[in-house]
């Protein structure tokens, strides 16, 4: 089993490491912008299902009240390139313009699980075009504000990649190729990240995906290699980004720029899919601490670190987020140059595959009016929570 030591500092440390400064603000909203096919063929939307898409301007000034001037948020590629080679942004600009009259700073998504529905995921086709696009978005970005941009280039690679060629949940649907599509998803994602420099070099890149804990069953050393190895396939992607693995990709240490840690309460798990229970007490004595986790990131990538997505549901978002806030304490205190935490998602969002069901994870509920509009409504709890958090954090300044 795979053990991580704990890298807290001695009790002779006394001040806190310098203030984290690449982000507006360290505490960001996170609205999600999946549009992938899901399992029923089904096109989804969360920008749309959420009414984000229409509701931008009043989000970005509901966040801002809760001390977030920097959000996630995402460009729909299937929606801007209705057919090959031509673009639409009408969707786009309005929420690009919302966002600077309100003072926020976007990180833009530039593949959520979604593309054109002419394209084949496995085709040189597919790296080619989504360059052009992310091309086309940095031109609209470079013309309308002359603020630094910051994008992620394609969301959690490794998790679509299981997502395709793993589980099969996410078109193509393509069982027992995962390796394959890693593969391709850094390939587009290289390929993206030069056509974003090649329009605006202060172009700031994020590459985001999960961070896991994985172990063997207790009475079953026989798994021990494989919950190994299912732990060590979480670097995978950002290794053949720096050119660690499969060079002939051509990764380069210069693309991992800021990297993004995605952390939820089932990233920590018993091979094959027995998650580790966080609510008990006592817990798991496999569980690694969240502050281990992102040391052990900042350690092997030596690159800023920040939390792109965490939240949980229910009753337990709450006690979730001041978990995590103790973490991220411990871990700048231990010297990780962490940038922020994303609360993620900030409104909340109905299921992939049942857009009936909500999941209520989200510092705002959504109850819909005799209009049809999805009103955001405070989760008191969790807005406690939040500020009990960034009260907490602030003797390590983080704001």
């Amino acid at each position: 089993m795979a053990t991580v030591s704990s890298p807290v500092p001695s009790a002779a440390r006394a001040d806190p490491p310098p203030a984290p400064g690449v982000f507006q603000s360290f505490w960001m909203g996170g609205f999600e912008s999946a549009c992938q096919i899901n399992t029923r063929k089904e096109r989804i939307d969360m920008l749309a299902a959420t009414q984000h898409d229409i509701q931008a301007e009043a989000d970005y000034a509901l966040v801002r009240r809760w001390g977030m001037r920097t959000v996630r948020d995402g460009v729909r590629w299937h929606l801007m390139e209705p057919s090959p080679g031509h673009y639409d942004f009408s969707g786009f600009l309005p929420m690009l313009h919302a966002a600077q009259r309100q003072g926020v700073q976007v990180i833009w998504n530039l593949l959520h699980y979604g593309w054109p529905d002419d394209l084949d995921f496995f085709s040189g086709a597919f790296v080619e075009r989504f360059a052009r696009f992310c091309r086309a978005v940095a031109q609209v970005v470079r013309a309308e504000t002359a603020a630094v941009p910051f994008y992620v280039p394609i969301n959690e690679m490794s998790f679509l990649a299981w997502g395709i060629g793993h589980k099969g949940i996410i078109y193509p649907y393509a069982v027992g190729r995962a390796d394959e599509a890693k593969r391709q998803l850094v390939r587009a994602t290289i390929a993206a990240i030069e056509a974003l420099w090649a329009v605006d070099r202060r172009a700031r890149l994020a590459v985001i995906d999960p961070v896991l804990h994985v172990v063997a069953p207790p009475d079953r050393p026989d798994l021990v290699a494989l919950a190994q190895g299912q732990r060590a396939a979480q670097f995978d992607a950002w290794d053949m980004l720096a050119g660690r693995r499969h060079p002939e990709l051509g990764g380069r240490a210069r693309y991992l720029d800021l990297v993004g840690v995605n952390y939820y309460h089932s990233n920590e798990f018993e091979t094959p899919d027995l998650r580790l229970r966080w609510e008990d007490t006592p817990r798991d004595r496999r569980w690694i601490p969240f502050h281990c986790l992102l040391c052990e990131i900042h350690a092997r990538y030596q690159r800023p670190v920040f939390v792109a997505e965490t939240s949980h549901f229910g009753a337990g978002r709450a006690r979730w987020l001041r978990e995590v806030a103790q973490e991220a304490g411990l871990a700048r205190a231990a010297g990780v140059p962490l940038e922020g935490i994303c609360l993620y998602p900030i409104i909340d969002r109905p299921d992939w595959e049942n857009f009936d069901h909500w999941h209520n994870s989200g510092l705002f509920d959504l109850h819909r009016d005799a209009t049809g509009r999805l009103r955001r409504v405070l989760h008191a709890e969790y807005g406690a929570a939040l500020r009990w958090a960034q009260a907490a954090l602030r003797q390590y300044d983080c704001r």
